[in-house]
């Protein structure tokens, strides 16, 4: 991971799927963890759905707050 993931956490779409459209971000804990059982997508947004699995999982999310309106 590098400080730009988690702007990018803050500022990428869902790009497919049931929340198209919603940042990553904001994907609830349940459907990160659907992805993390099931099996996440190759790429960047795999990459970015397991570091926000792992964040939501360890009550991180809160530090996503001072970046959210940047970039």
């Amino acid at each position: 991971m590098n400080p730009e993931d988690l702007l990018k956490l803050v500022t990428t779409e869902m790009p497919f799927g049931k929340h198209k459209g919603t940042l990553i971000a904001d994907l609830s804990g349940n459907y990160l963890g659907w992805f993390a059982r099931e099996g996440l997508p190759k790429g960047e947004i795999g990459r970015l759905l397991a570091l926000m699995y792992e964040m939501d999982h360890n009550d991180l999310r809160d530090l996503l707050k001072p970046l959210r309106g940047r970039g």
